[in-house]
C-alpha cells in the first residue's frame, strides 16, 4: 500500500469510528491512526471497596480517615503480581491511553483478583468512566483469575491487612474455613469475597465485548450460526451463555483417570460455557477473542470438580476445545477473503514464552520450576500457526516478549507477550494500524503512577507489627521507591529473595549462588580441586578458605590479567554478588529490553564476557551432584546460568518492532 494509501486507510477507519460511536467519543483528528491498546493481567483490586454486607471496613487511614481494604505487604512479596498498587496503575495507563487519544482498549483477561463480587463492581464503575469521559470502548477476554473456576465456587484470602495492621482472613460463606465448627476467632465471613463463575463475570462485564453491542459492526461466536447479511438482533439471540457451551467428561478413558474402577465406569459429562467471539468494532478491524481457559475435570463423590486452568491453557486447549481451532481457521480465512485486519488475544500464550530458553531453565532448575508447565508445547504452537493466525496477544506470565513460531504453509504467527501493569516492568502494549497489513507494535512504559505510595503508610504500621511479633520481616527500603517502576524493581528483588531462590533453585545452587561475587563463580568453575560438592554442603563456611589457598589466588590473578585484555575490570566484577545475578535474572527473563536500563550496558557486557570464559552450556546437567567435585558442579551450573542470562539479549525485538500481517514477518523499528 502507498503512503497515501495508508492515510485514506486511517482516515476510512477514524471516520467509520465517528459514525459508530458518538461523534463526542471520538473527536479525534483524522490524522491519528487507529491504535488499539493491550492491558492484560491488570488483576484489578479496589483498594478503597466497600463491601456492600458491611462486614469488612478496612484499615483506616489516621490522618485522611479513609478506609483501605488491601492485602498485607508481605503477601504482595511473596507473588508475582501486586495486589494493591495495580489499582493506581491502571488508572494511570488509562490515562496515558486517553492522553494518547487511544479509543480501543484490550483487556486479555486477569482483569480481576479473583472474579470477586467486590473487585468486578469496582472495575466496572472504572471502565464506565473512561467510557464516558473519555470515548473508549473496552473488549476483555477471560484469564485463569476471572472465573477461577467455570461455576461460582467458595473463595476468599488470609491476608488482608486488618485494623490492627494483621493479616486478617475473610472468606465466602461456604468455603471451608466459614464452614468449620472450630473457626478462626478472626475470621470474617462475607459473600463479597466469592468466585464468580462465568455467568456471574459476565452479568456484571457482558458489556465488554462478551455479547455483541448495537454499536458493533459484527459479532459472532463459535457457535453462532448467523445469516448474511449480518443483523444484531440475530447475534444478540445467539449470544447467550447457555447457547455457547461445550461438553467436558470424566471416566473417559483419559489421563484424568487414576485406577481401574474410573476407567471402567460410565462418562460424568457435564456442558461448561465459552466466552470466545469475534468483533468488528470498526470497519476493516477484527478483534478475535479465544477464551483458552481449560478446567480439566475429575470424578469426585459422584461429582464433577475442576482444577484451575492456570497450568492448562493451549496445550490442554486442544483436547478440551478442539473446536476453536477450526472456528479460528474460519476467521482467518474470511478476515482474508473480506480484506479485514485481524488482531487475536487470549489470555495464554501461543508459543514459547522465555525467549527460547525453556529447554536450558529446565536444565538448571527443574522441569517443574520456573512456571515451566505453562510452556506451550512445540507441537501446540505449530497447530496454532497452521490456522493461519499472524498475530496474537497474550498475558498470564507477566512477561515482556516476544516468539514466531513457521507455519506449515509459510508465513508465521507472532506471539507478544504483553507485560503486566501489576509487575516488573510496568506497561502495556499499543499496536497501530499504520496499514491494512503492517501492524506497529510499541510498549508503553508506567514510570510515573499518581497515587502509588498512597498505601505506604499501612505498610510500614504493617512492618512495625511484624517487628513487635518477631515475624520475617521485608526491606522496608521498598517503601523509600521514587516512582511505580522503582517500586515494581523492588517489588522484584525482595520476590527473589523470599520466594524464587527459596523455591525454584536446586538448594545446593542456591547455596553455593549465595555465598559468591560474579568473579569468584568463574574463578570456582575453572580452578580444579578436590572439595567434593556434597562435602562443601556439609561445611559451606569451607568456601572462603579455598578461595585463599596459592592455587586460587594463582588463579584469580591470571582471570584478571584476562578480563584486563578483553576490557573487563575484575575488581568490577567481583562488585556483583550472586544474589545480583539472580535478580537480574528475573530483570532479563520478566521485562527483556525493557529491563535494561535497570542492568546496564556494562554489566550485561560483563554477563556476556562470564558466558565466553565459562564455555558452552552442557546441553544435560548432572542431577547425581553428590558426585560431582566443586570445580565441575560450578562449571556446569554456572556456565548454564550465563547462557541463559545471555542468551536473554538474544530474543526478537520486545519493545518497539513492526509485524507484517501477511506474512507474520517481524521488522525492528
Amino acid at each position: 500500500m502507498t503512503f497515501s494509501g495508508s492515510l485514506r486507510f486511517s482516515a476510512l477507519l477514524l471516520t467509520a469510528s465517528l459514525t459508530s460511536f458518538s461523534s463526542a467519543a471520538f473527536a479525534v483528528s483524522t490524522q491519528q491512526p487507529l491504535q488499539v491498546a493491550f492491558m492484560p493481567d491488570a488483576h484489578f483490586h479496589d483498594v478503597y471497596a466497600k463491601f456492600a454486607d458491611h462486614s469488612f471496613r478496612g484499615i483506616q487511614d489516621e490522618q485522611s480517615g479513609q478506609f483501605a481494604t488491601i492485602r498485607t505487604m508481605a503477601a504482595q512479596l511473596h507473588s508475582t503480581r501486586l495486589f494493591n498498587e495495580n489499582y493506581f496503575a491502571l488508572k494511570a495507563a488509562l490515562d496515558d491511553a486517553a492522553r494518547r487519544q487511544v479509543k480501543l482498549v484490550v483487556l486479555p483477561g486477569d482483569f480481576s483478583d479473583d472474579g470477586q463480587p467486590v473487585h468486578l463492581r469496582g472495575l466496572k464503575q472504572l471502565l464506565q468512566q473512561y467510557e464516558q469521559q473519555h470515548g473508549m470502548k473496552f473488549f476483555l477476554t477471560l484469564g485463569n483469575h476471572d472465573p477461577v473456576r467455570p461455576f461460582a465456587s467458595a473463595g476468599g484470602k488470609d491476608d488482608f491487612l486488618g485494623s490492627d495492621a494483621r493479616p486478617q482472613p475473610i472468606f465466602s460463606p461456604d468455603s471451608a474455613e466459614c464452614q468449620s465448627a472450630s473457626k478462626a476467632a478472626r475470621l470474617i465471613c462475607s459473600a463479597e469475597l466469592g468466585h464468580l463463575g462465568y455467568s456471574g463475570v459476565l452479568e456484571l462485564l457482558g458489556d465488554y465485548g462478551f455479547y455483541p453491542s448495537e454499536s458493533d459492526l459484527y459479532w459472532e461466536s463459535p457457535y453462532s450460526q448467523l445469516d448474511q447479511p449480518y443483523q444484531y438482533s440475530s447475534a444478540k439471540a445467539q449470544s447467550g451463555l447457555q447457547q455457547r457451551q461445550y461438553q467436558v467428561c470424566a471416566n473417559q478413558g483419559s489421563a484424568n483417570q487414576s485406577s481401574a474402577n474410573q476407567r471402567s465406569a460410565a462418562p460424568v459429562c457435564e456442558l461448561v460455557p465459552d466466552a470466545s467471539y469475534l468483533v468488528e468494532p470498526v470497519p476493516g478491524l477484527w478483534l478475535l477473542a479465544i477464551d483458552a481457559n481449560v478446567y480439566k475435570p475429575k470424578l469426585e463423590n459422584g461429582q464433577l470438580e475442576y482444577a484451575g486452568s492456570g497450568n492448562a491453557g493451549y496445550n490442554e486447549l486442544l483436547t478440551y476445545k478442539p473446536q476453536l481451532l477450526p472456528w479460528i481457521r474460519s476467521v482467518v480465512s474470511r478476515a482474508k477473503a473480506q480484506g479485514k485486519t485481524l488482531l487475536s488475544f487470549s489470555h495464554f500464550p501461543m508459543a514459547e514464552f522465555y525467549q527460547g530458553q525453556s529447554g536450558a531453565i529446565e536444565q538448571l532448575f527443574g522441569e517443574d520450576q520456573g512456571q515451566l508447565s505453562r510452556v506451550p508445547l512445540a507441537p501446540t504452537s505449530a497447530l496454532l500457526a497452521d490456522t493461519g493466525l499472524r498475530l496474537h496477544v497474550a498475558g498470564h506470565m507477566h512477561l515482556n516478549n516476544t516468539a514466531a513460531v513457521p507455519a506449515k504453509n509459510g508465513g508465521q504467527l507472532v506471539n507478544i507477550q504483553a507485560p503486566s501493569l501489576a509487575a516488573y516492568v510496568p506497561a502495556y502494549k499499543l499496536l497501530t494500524l499504520q496499514n491494512t497489513q503492517k501492524v506497529k507494535v510499541d510498549t508503553i512504559l508506567l514510570q510515573q503512577v499518581p497515587g502509588f505510595s498512597a498505601l505506604f503508610g499501612f505498610y510500614q504500621r504493617e512492618w512495625q507489627q511484624l517487628k513487635q511479633h518477631g515475624e520475617p520481616l521485608w526491606d522496608l527500603g521498598l517503601l523509600q521507591a521514587k516512582n511505580y517502576r522503582d517500586f515494581t524493581k523492588g517489588h522484584l528483588q525482595e520476590l527473589t529473595r523470599l520466594r524464587f531462590l527459596p523455591k525454584d533453585w536446586p538448594a545446593e545452587l542456591r547455596t553455593l549462588l549465595l555465598q559468591l561475587n560474579a568473579g569468584q563463580m568463574l574463578l570456582l568453575a575453572s580452578e580444579p580441586g578436590e572439595l567434593s560438592l556434597a562435602s562443601y554442603l556439609n561445611d559451606p563456611t569451607q568456601l572462603a578458605a579455598l578461595l585463599q589457598q596459592p592455587a586460587y589466588q594463582a588463579g584469580a590473578s591470571l582471570l584478571q590479567q584476562q578480563a584486563s585484555a578483553a576490557g573487563q575490570d575484575w575488581a568490577d566484577l567481583s562488585q556483583i554478588s550472586g544474589f545480583e545475578v539472580a535478580v537480574d535474572f528475573y530483570r532479563l527473563q520478566n521485562a527483556g529490553e525493557l529491563a535494561i536500563p535497570d542492568i546496564g550496558e556494562r554489566r550485561l557486557a560483563q554477563y556476556r564476557w562470564l558466558g565466553e570464559q565459562l564455555g558452552a552450556a552442557p546441553a544435560v546437567v548432572s542431577r547425581d551432584w553428590q558426585q560431582l567435585s566443586l570445580q565441575h558442579y560450578s562449571q556446569q551450573h554456572f556456565a548454564l546460568l550465563f547462557a541463559i542470562l545471555n542468551g536473554f539479549q538474544q530474543g526478537l525485538p520486545n519493545r518497539r518492532f513492526s509485524v507484517d500481517l501477511q506474512s507474520g514477518a517481524l521488522l525492528k523499528d
